[in-house]
């Protein structure tokens, strides 16, 4: 009897080991799961981060009445890598001559290769022909470069802010033409004011976004 008793607790003890330890590989193999899903996440958002899109936020009011002070936004770099910017994209760049990481933010007028113009009543001609859009609707006063024709390079777009006469833009020497590599991406989703949280549409007639 005393043997038998001996022999149960022996294997009592066994099987509580062999307990401990499935318990222990399994709290080990939950711990490495949980660092490969972080690893993964951190990873995708990387990822996301650097190539597909990116916050920002708008500052000032040279994109009135489209986007206002404040409106933050994701920027989308994915498509430019499969097709070329198109006229009336909103898109971001860095500004040359700051001394700290600046960007603009503005819309593609004119393509490369297109002669634009901005004649005394305020008028853009692309290649010769009036520019139909329903983005910048006040007067130019001041068409800056373009009074004299400007031709763009086979990489080179003429950008305008909506709010034409309070915005640097193309028509001024600091900002100029701007190359199709200094393009980072187009301006895809206003998340913020969440109110007026939408995509933006880039070619829509009369409102501005949707």
């Amino acid at each position: 009897m005393y043997n038998e008793v001996k022999l149960e607790e022996e294997i009592s003890r066994e099987s509580e080991k062999e307990g401990a330890k499935e318990e222990k590989s399994s709290l080990l193999n939950e711990v490495i799961q949980l660092v490969t899903y972080i690893l993964v996440i951190f990873v995708i958002t990387f990822l996301i981060l650097h190539f597909v899109g990116q916050r920002t936020e708008v500052s000032g009011s040279s994109m009135e009445d489209t986007l206002s002070d404040g409106d933050n936004l994701i920027v989308e770099k994915l498509s430019y890598r499969f097709r070329d910017p198109e006229r009336f994209d909103i898109i971001i760049f860095p500004y040359k001559y700051s001394s700290e990481p600046t960007y603009y933010i503005k819309r593609i007028i004119g393509l490369p290769g297109e002669t634009i113009y901005i004649d005394e009543e305020g008028s853009i001609f692309i290649d010769g022909e009036l520019l139909e859009e329903n983005y910048g609707l006040a007067t130019i006063l001041n068409p800056g470069r373009a009074a004299q024709p400007i031709t763009l390079g086979e990489d080179e777009y003429f950008v305008m802010g909506d709010n034409r006469n309070g915005s640097e833009d193309s028509r001024f020497d600091d900002v100029a033409n701007i190359k199709r590599e200094d393009i980072v991406g187009r301006a895809w989703v206003r998340i913020y004011p969440f109110n007026e949280m939408c995509v933006l549409d880039h070619d829509y007639v009369g409102e501005h976004a949707r």
